[in-house]
């Protein structure tokens, strides 16, 4: 299996935007309501705003490829923290999907080791990500990695309230 993980830039965005949603609905739409996977997925993922985080200079995304295909991403930012993360200089995991059809395969632990990668070299030491409480193979996947549960938070998706927890870990 040839992959290799890159920066995501401008002229990625309708990619991204497709493997972004594709891999949201592939992972969540079983556990949630049609209309509020479409509520949430209109809203998030829609080609303007990922055009716009695309351009922040605060979001970098990632994104892996297997024979030149997507087959997973991540977006890191730097943006507001929670109180419950009190590591020093902190960075965000906001999102980390794999490809179903590549779970199991490496990519997810290629795209975790090139986020640490990535925020040590940004000059960070803490790491951070919101998870689901009701997602066990990503909550799995993070504490391998020496993620700890710090606190949570409520995640609508659609009109569903959805308890996330914030997880830290130190570089």
């Amino acid at each position: 299996m040839e992959m290799t993980i890159r920066r995501a830039i401008a002229a990625d965005a309708e990619m991204l935007n497709q493997l972004a949603a594709r891999t949201f609905y592939d992972t969540f739409a079983s556990s949630n309501t049609p209309e509020n996977m479409q509520a949430y997925m209109s809203a998030v993922f829609n080609l303007r705003e990922i055009e716009r985080e695309l351009a922040d200079p605060r979001s970098k995304f990632l994104i892996a490829e297997v024979g030149g295909e997507p087959a997973g991403y991540a977006k890191l930012y730097e943006g507001e923290i929670p109180e419950c993360v009190t590591g020093p200089d902190p960075i965000e995991i906001v999102r980390l999907y794999v490809e179903q059809r590549w779970l199991g395969s490496g990519v997810g632990r290629a795209l975790m080791q090139t986020c640490l990668d990535e925020a040590r070299q940004s000059g960070h030491r803490t790491i951070y990500l919101g998870v689901w409480e009701q997602n066990h193979r990503a909550l799995a996947f993070y504490r391998k990695w020496g993620f700890e549960i710090v606190g949570s938070h409520i995640l609508m998706v659609g009109d569903d309230p959805q308890k996330d927890w914030w997880m830290e870990r130190r570089l």
